[in-house]
C-alpha cells in the first residue's frame, strides 16, 4: 500500500521501521530537512520537507493517490488538520491522527466524519493503560491480552536458582502443576519458539501463555510473590504520569508523584486531587529518601529522560521496591535492559504501533484480518489473534495433521468463552478464536497464512 507517514518523531520513525519492513511504499513528510536526510538514509523511504497539514505539501507527497496517511506530529492540531486536508483532497485515504491532549480525544472521535478521521491513538494514554495492567497484576514483566482477557501471553525472567533453571520444556507441566504453554524464549537477543526438548537457562525471558487464572498458579507455584499494590510512587510529572495517576485513583491505588517543575505541580494538583504531588529533583537521593521510597508498593519512573528513569530505578531495586517500571524511548538495545535490573520496561511508542499495525493489515486483507497484534520478545516474533471462519483451511482437523510454516505456534483457541491450549488432538471449528505464535520474516494477513 501506498502510506505517508507526517512527522518523524519517536512514534514516526518506528511506524516507518515497522511498515517498510512490510514493504509498503513509504512517503515521509517533516519540517526537518536534515531528519528527514538522515531518515532517507537508512531505510527505503520517498520524503518531503514541509508542513504536513498543507495541502501543497500534501500533494507533493502524492496525497491524491495515498491509501492511508498517518499524522504522528507532536501537535495534535497539526495532525487533525493534515487529516482533514489529506481527505478533502483524496476522499477515498484512510487517515490515522495522533491526539494527546485529553480535552480533544473526545472532540476528535464525535468530529471524526468531519475531520475525515479513520482512527486516533495516544500514546501516552496507551502506555499509562499497560502499566496500570502491571500495578494491578504484578509479578510478570510484561502482560498481553486476547480473547476479551480470557487468556494472555506474559513475560519472565528466568532468575538465577530458579525451579524453572535448567528445566527441559517437557518437564515444565511437573513443575508449574498448571496448563500454561511456553511460546516463545528469548535469550541473548535471539527468539526461540522451544519444542519439548529445549533446555530453559537462568537469564532467559519466557513467554508463557494460559488463562488468567492458570497464570496466578504459575505465579504460586513458582513461589513468586505476587504483592497487591496499594502505593504507588511516579517520578516525572508528563502526560503519562497524569493518565497513569487518573486511572490509578479510579481504582483506589494511592500515587506519589514527583517532579521539579513547579508550575507543572501545580498544574498536577489540580488535576490530581486524589494524588500527592511532590516539588522536587530525584536527581538528588535525599528526596526519594524523604518521600518513602522505601516505603512503596511499585515505583514508575517517567521522565523524559531514559538515563535517569533507569538510574532511578536501580535506585528502587537498591532499596528493594517489590515492582519497578521502567519508561525507555530511546534505548534500543535490549542486552543493556536486559542486563541491569530496572523491572518492566514500557516503550509508549511501540505500545502504539500494534493498534496501527493491525489497522494496516486489515486494509490490505479486511475479510481475515487478525483481531488483536502484539510485538513481543523485543519485536522478534508476534503474537497475533484471529477468527475461524467458512475460509480458514483444515477446519474440523487435529492439529497433528496440520503441515505449517516454520517458527509458527498454535498459543490457545478460544470456544463459548473456554480458552484451550492446543494438544495434537485439538481442532479448530468455525467461531473460534485463535491466538498464534509466529516469528517469521513475512507478516501473517490472514490465518491461512499459516499453513505451507
Amino acid at each position: 500500500m501506498k502510506i505517508i507517514v507526517a512527522g518523524n518523531g519517536k512514534v514516526g520513525e518506528t511506524l516507518i521501521e515497522e511498515l517498510s519492513a512490510e514493504g509498503h511504499d513509504l512517503t515521509l513528510i517533516d519540517v526537518d530537512a536534515e531528519v528527514v536526510e538522515d531518515l532517507v538514509g537508512r531505510y527505503d523511504v520517498m520524503a518531503v520537507t514541509g508542513n504536513c497539514a498543507a495541502l501543497g505539501t500534501l500533494c507533493d507527497a502524492g496525497v491524491e493517490n495515498a491509501d492511508l496517511l498517518i499524522a504522528a506530529t507532536g501537535t495534535d492540531e497539526v495532525n487533525l488538520l493534515s487529516c482533514a486536508a489529506a481527505h478533502a483532497v483524496n476522499p477515498k485515504i484512510h487517515t490515522i491522527a495522533r491526539v494527546c491532549n485529553p480535552e480533544y480525544s473526545a472532540q476528535a472521535y464525535r468530529m471524526r466524519d468531519a475531520l475525515g478521521l479513520s482512527l486516533s491513538f495516544n500514546p501516552e494514554l496507551e502506555a499509562a493503560e499497560e502499566i496500570e495492567r502491571l500495578l494491578k497484576y504484578p509479578g510478570f514483566l510484561k502482560r498481553d491480552t486476547f480473547a476479551k482477557g480470557r487468556v494472555e501471553i506474559v513475560e519472565l525472567k528466568i532468575e538465577a536458582g530458579s525451579t524453572l533453571a535448567d528445566l527441559t520444556v517437557s518437564s515444565l507441566s511437573g513443575v508449574v502443576r498448571c496448563k500454561v504453554l511456553i511460546c516463545v524464549v528469548l535469550r541473548d537477543g535471539h527468539a526461540t519458539i522451544p519444542d519439548g526438548r529445549f533446555v530453559l537457562r537462568a537469564g532467559d525471558r519466557v513467554f508463557f501463555t494460559a488463562s488468567p487464572e492458570n497464570l496466578s498458579t504459575l505465579l504460586k507455584n513458582l513461589r513468586i510473590v505476587s504483592h497487591k499494590v496499594r502505593h504507588v510512587m511516579i517520578v516525572g510529572g508528563g502526560r503519562v504520569t497524569y493518565y497513569l495517576a487518573d486511572r490509578l485513583a479510579k481504582s483506589g491505588i494511592r500515587a506519589k508523584i514527583i517532579e521539579k517543575d513547579g508550575d507543572r505541580c501545580l498544574e498536577l494538583a489540580k488535576r490530581l486531587p486524589d494524588a500527592d504531588i511532590i516539588h522536587g529533583d530525584v536527581a538528588h537521593r535525599t528526596v526519594m529518601e524523604g518521600e518513602g521510597i522505601a516505603e512503596c508498593d511499585a515505583l514508575v519512573t517517567l521522565t523524559g529522560l531514559d538515563e535517569l528513569n533507569m538510574i532511578i530505578s536501580l535506585y528502587g531495586e537498591t532499596y528493594g521496591v517489590p515492582q519497578i517500571i521502567t519508561k525507555v524511548a530511546r534505548v534500543e538495545d535490549s542486552k543493556i535492559l536486559d542486563s541491569l535490573p530496572v523491572g518492566s520496561v514500557i516503550s509508549p511508542r511501540k505500545v502504539c504501533c500494534n493498534a496501527i499495525l493491525r489497522y494496516v493489515r486489515a486494509m490490505q486483507n479486511q475479510a481475515g484480518a487478525a483481531i488483536t497484534v502484539h510485538r513481543i520478545a523485543d519485536g522478534n516474533a508476534e503474537a497475533l489473534e484471529f477468527r475461524v471462519d467458512e475460509h480458514t483451511l483444515h477446519v474440523n482437523e487435529p492439529l497433528k495433521k496440520w503441515h505449517t510454516k516454520d517458527n509458527v505456534l498454535l498459543a490457545c483457541i478460544t470456544r463459548a468463552g473456554v480458552t484451550e491450549i492446543p494438544s495434537g488432538d485439538s481442532e479448530m471449528h468455525i467461531g473460534d478464536t485463535v491466538v498464534v505464535v509466529y516469528g517469521g520474516d513475512t507478516p501473517l494477513l490472514d490465518l491461512n497464512d499459516i499453513f505451507v
